[in-house]
């Protein structure tokens, strides 16, 4: 971190431009609701060393469960994650709470379950969350078999364990995906409604903005490049919703707390309130005291940044911006497509997707079977991963440039 930097107040001020959360409002109107379903309770939240599953732990604990388990692959996350609990003046933390840092799709996990459980409520973040992770076979089928098998295995785990409450986090690249990414999390999104619809466990969902300056997100790693003294580099035809890390757990507590089975919740923003990448850069340098200085390749920005100060205009700093041109990019944001059923009644700032499962648990059970047996094949290549996604999910129109962003600063 800069120091001396604020980075929540720059979120408020010049990203979300919300100095009060989006959705104080439906949190104060159902303060007692949300009481009456954390109070006492034993509490479960898979990847909750993230930053929307570590924003989701302490928004919850403002409601006092009796117990707290926290599994993540992350050990030094879930080390952060509990020293800064405990290093935060009046943060409540149940006396039961544990962390594990267990996948939570590993027969590990499932003896975990059974032994430690029953847990009233389950809140699942565990997820590939980037577009850059669809390289090719390998990362593909390691993103679906996380989004997708293992999330499957687990609302098994949860409809034996009679929970009162699961929720399971997903994205808005869900809807109309165009990458592997959203396809997968709309498969996920499948699973849930039909396990809710078949009242095996009381599910929700969520579709959300991107979440500003998350772990390993670009306006993150604008952060990392500066204490590096390198370039900034970002699309500057890219324009998104963004809400803050407080904001993000807020919405997946409200979608796990207040929602109906089967709902999909996602924030009601407007065009208005979209963003461009290259727009946060320029307000962070701003912020900064410094001055972007504009380079039309990576390489002369990077030779810029090794620069001697005298060489270059005092206070500035290098920055690529580029017109999109890699694969998975969505022009614009959904939360929700043009056939899906919405409710904007019930709450002031969440809206909620009310779309009919698209199969049952049967076939949510075969779907799952059929992607295992088809990353067992030895001869598989992207294409054909893509192509059975897109005979599962009719919606994907998968865009492929054939360039990843991992080709780019």
């Amino acid at each position: 971190m800069i120091r001396g930097f604020d980075l929540d107040d720059f979120i408020a001020r010049r990203v979300t431009g919300r100095a009060r959360s989006l959705f104080a409002d439906d949190l104060e109107a159902h303060e007692g609701a949300l009481r009456a379903a954390l109070e006492g309770r034993s509490l479960l939240v898979v990847g909750g060393a993230g930053t929307i599953g570590g924003a989701f732990v302490r928004e919850a604990l403002r409601y006092r469960p009796a117990r707290l388990v926290v599994v993540d692959t992350s050990e030094n996350g879930l080390t952060e994650l509990t020293r800064d609990l405990r290093s935060t003046a009046g943060q409540y933390v149940p006396e039961a709470t544990t962390t594990y840092p267990i996948d939570f799709g590993s027969p590990t996990f499932a003896r975990l379950f059974a032994a430690e459980g029953p847990f009233d409520v389950v809140a699942h973040f565990a997820a590939h969350k980037h577009v850059r992770s669809e390289k090719d076979r390998f990362s593909i089928e390691a993103m679906v078999r996380n989004n997708v098998l293992a999330s499957v295995r687990l609302l098994d785990l949860v409809a034996r364990s009679g929970a009162e409450r699961f929720f399971c986090v997903s994205t808005d690249k869900a809807a109309n995906p165009a990458n592997v990414m959203g396809a997968s999390k709309k498969l996920m999104e499948d699973a849930v409604l039909a396990y809710a619809a078949e009242g095996l466990v009381p599910a929700t969902t969520a579709r959300f903005a991107n979440v500003a300056f998350s772990a390993g997100s670009l306006p993150a790693g604008f952060l990392e490049r500066i204490a590096r003294h390198q370039p900034l580099s970002a699309p500057s035809d890219v324009r998104r919703y963004f809400v803050s890390p407080a904001e993000s757990g807020q919405l997946c507590l409200a979608a796990c707390a207040l929602g109906e089975p089967g709902d999909i919740a996602f924030p009601r923003l407007g065009v208005s309130e979209l963003l461009a990448f290259d727009a946060i850069a320029d307000a962070l340098l701003e912020e900064l005291g410094y001055v972007p200085e504009r380079f039309p390749s990576e390489e002369e920005a990077r030779r810029a940044a090794t620069a001697e100060p005298a060489s270059r205009a005092d206070r500035t700093w290098p920055v690529h911006y580029f017109a999109t041109d890699t694969s998975g990019e969505k022009a614009a944001e959904e939360f929700h497509t043009a056939d899906e059923p919405v409710d904007l009644g019930r709450f002031a700032a969440i809206g909620i997707a009310r779309p009919a499962p698209p199969s049952d648990v049967a076939g949510i059970r075969a779907m799952a079977a059929e992607l295992g047996e088809l990353f067992e094949r030895p001869e598989l290549g992207k294409a054909e991963i893509v192509e059975t996604l897109g005979r599962l999910v009719p919606t994907l129109r998968h865009v492929e440039t054939g360039r990843g962003l991992d080709q780019r600063m």
